[in-house]
This record gives structure tokens, sequence and C-alpha cells, in this order.
């Protein structure tokens, strides 16, 4: 990877950490998204840098702060998390090697649908959902998590909906994505997917993703979160509908 590609890269991966320490979210679909839409790297290769980076960030963010997981519904969900992941993973296996347009299609889908989700602002449920909601997200988010290192869109739709303080739902989402970030790296690392680009890649981001860590929790943006929000979520519509325009239009020719 050459540096007018690796500095662009480098410059996603910093701004989509810090959003994701601040918010508790979008770290993936922001480097997924802007890789994919600018021709940075490969799908595949990008997917095993952001569970890489998912796992570093969720290790700087969460020390002090697991007095606010509800263990209950985090087992739930990682017990659905865990054999999706699988299945993720050996999908894009296929895909990668049989059928790019339709995945570069599928990321945008699902950036799509996770922008329009974090725009949204869900009823809030006078009652906490059963341990069975929480595994059917996590099945779904591991689907993605596996196919694409995105597992945000249903965990956050089911606990952004949950009777819980800000705090909880922000650190109890960064812990499942280091579930699901760190089951993903351990199978691609199986499979020998870490090669020496993905390699270099993770050895010029863990730091800078340490740094934008520590700098989110230290400097939150002195913005209202609606506003952080509806920002985030322009940005990842405008990704989305790209990667999604762009697959049809290489569909159609």
């Amino acid at each position: 990877m050459n540096l007018e590609t690796l500095l662009p890269l480098l410059a996603v991966i910093a701004v989509a950490t810090y959003f994701q320490t601040v918010t508790g979210f979008g770290l993936g679909m922001i480097v997924m998204g802007a890789t994919s839409g600018f021709g940075l790297a490969s799908i595949a290769t990008v997917a095993a840098v952001v569970s890489l980076i998912s796992v570093a960030n969720s290790a700087c963010a969460l020390p002090g702060r697991l007095h606010h997981i509800d263990w209950r519904a985090a087992g739930a969900a990682s017990l659905g998390i865990l054999p999706a992941i699988v299945a993720g993973v050996l999908l894009l296996d296929f895909l990668s090697g049989t059928a790019s347009n339709l995945l570069q299609l599928l990321l945008g889908v699902v950036i799509l649908h996770g922008s329009i989700t974090f725009s949204l602002r869900p009823a809030m449920l006078a009652t906490r959902s059963s341990e069975r909601s929480f595994f059917a997200s996590g099945f779904l988010s591991g689907l993605t998590g596996g196919l694409f290192g995105i597992a945000g869109p249903p965990l956050i739709f089911q606990f952004y909906r949950q009777p819980m303080e800000p705090a909880v739902v922000r650190n109890m989402l960064l812990l499942l994505f280091a579930v699901t970030a760190g089951t993903r790296s351990l199978l691609t690392a199986a499979q020998g997917g870490f090669d020496a680009e993905i390699l270099t890649l993770a050895a010029f981001t863990l730091p800078l993703v340490a740094l934008a860590t520590l700098v989110g929790r230290r400097y939150p943006p002195a913005l209202a979160p609606r506003t952080i929000r509806r920002v985030a979520s322009l940005t990842l519509v405008a990704i989305g509908a790209s990667l999604v325009v762009s697959a049809l239009r290489s569909f159609a020719a």
C-alpha cells in the first residue's frame, strides 16, 4: 500500500475511532464505507483491520467503566453473536471470490440501514427486553460483523430502545463490538487470513486508534448528542448510497 492510499485510510480510521469512543458506535461503518467508496483497499482486508482496531478501541475505552454493563443482556447477545460470526466469515470468503459487486451492494445496504437506524429515535420501551430479544439482535449483528466487520445496526437499535442510562448503552455496545471483533479476528487468524498487508496496516493503525480513543475519552465534542447523531447519519447515508449506486452500475454494465 502506497503513501497516497495509507494516509487517507489512517485519517478515516482516526476520525471513526474518535466518533465511536464518544457515541459507542460508528467505527466499522465509517471505515468500511469510506475505504470501499474511495477504493482504498479491498473489503476483506479492511474488515480484518476494522476487527483488530475495534478490539483496541474497546480495550482503551472500557477500563473503569465495566460497572455500567448489564451482564445478563451482554451474555445473551454474545451467545447470538458467536455462531453468526462464523457464518458471516464463511460467506465473506465465498463472495470475495465470486461476487465482489454483490458484496459491495450488501455493504451499502447495511450502511444505509445503520444510518437510518441512527437517525431514528426508537420509542423507549417501558421495561427491559427479554434475553431472547438480546440473543436475536446479537445473532443479526454477528452475521454482519462476520461479513464486514460491522456489527452495529441491530445491536444499536436494540439497546437504544432499552430503559437504560446512556452510559450503560454506550459501554454495552463497546463491549459487544469487542466480542464480535475479537471472535472475528481469531477466526481470520485460524484461516491464515492475516497476510502482510493486514499486519502492516494494523501496525500503523493500532497506536493511532489508542491515541484517538484517549482523546475521545478526555475531550468529547462540545456538541449536543442530537447534532452528532444527525451529522453521522447524513454522512453514512451518503456513503451507503454511493456504494449501492456504484454496485448497481457495475451490474448494469
